[in-house]
């Protein structure tokens, strides 16, 4: 007998499906490659127990009105990263204005913000970060 239970992460305000039966699984993807350049310097957080590095990444898409005017957008992302060599790796080599790769999964969640009120938060949550460099930069 198998068995299937929802299960409710009061922390996150998530629910989550946990299932013994094999046959029950099904397989998903959630994959993101950015490719762009580092907002500020990344920033170290959390606590001993839980460290965690942070930092921004700018991407951008460029459209062209009717006019022939072109327009870029610019959309920031949160990048968090959690493996401990490859934090260490951005914290020490990853630098504001660098142009990098990220690839890893787009996490949603919610946090309590300093007045108490409930936000939307979006993170991309980084398996592997590339780091690039201009030929003429050192």
């Amino acid at each position: 007998m198998f068995l299937c239970k929802l299960s409710r992460m009061t922390r996150f305000n998530v629910d989550r499906m946990f299932c013994s039966d094999p046959g029950r699984i099904e397989k998903t993807v959630n994959t993101v490659t950015l490719l762009g350049r580092v907002g500020a310097d990344p920033q170290k957080r959390g606590n001993e127990s839980h460290p965690v590095v942070t930092f921004s990444l700018a991407t951008h898409s460029n459209y062209r009105y009717e006019s022939g005017d072109w327009i870029q957008k610019t959309d920031w992302h949160r990048v968090v990263v959690f493996k401990p060599a490859l934090r260490e790796s951005v914290i020490n080599y990853l630098r504001k204005g660098q142009r990098t790769m990220v690839t890893g999964k787009i996490n949603y969640g919610e946090i309590t913000d300093q007045e108490g009120k409930q936000r939307s938060t979006t993170s991309i949550i980084a398996d592997d970060v590339i780091f690039l460099q201009n030929l003429n930069q050192s």
